[in-house]
């Protein structure tokens, strides 16, 4: 993988906004140690293209499979453990998903429930 791709170049709005995710969420994967960003001298958190790709494999988790994040921790050690290349993480997990007849289907109607999470009922 090239080296341009791990250095930290994105503050955590920035991410935020290019994941469609609040700074919350980003705080709390990054106090779970699901993604954690570089730090700078001021202790400002700072993201890399590598945290971008993660950070989309732990939304594919957390909405299409409708995964809690100690299931997430689970998974990125299993892959680990197993020298799966991040870059295959998603197709990986995919195959696996189908493997136990979670098809996209499934997935789409996931993503529809994980979006009206957390969300208060309108009037």
């Amino acid at each position: 993988m090239n080296n341009h791709n791990s250095k930290p170049i994105m503050s955590i709005d920035a991410i935020a906004c290019v994941l469609n995710v609040h700074q919350r969420t980003l705080r709390i994967w990054d106090k779970e140690k699901i993604l954690k960003p570089h730090r700078t001298d001021k202790n400002r958190r700072m993201y890399s293209i590598q945290d971008i790709q993660k950070g989309e494999f732990i939304l594919f988790l957390t909405r299409n499979l409708a995964l809690n994040l100690a299931s997430v921790k689970i998974i990125l050690a299993l892959l680990a453990q197993n020298n799966i290349k991040p870059e295959e993480y998603i197709n990986y997990i995919d195959e696996a998903a189908k493997t136990a007849n979670i098809d996209n289907e499934v997935q789409k109607d996931n993503i529809y429930k994980t979006k009206k999470r957390g969300r208060p009922k309108k009037d």
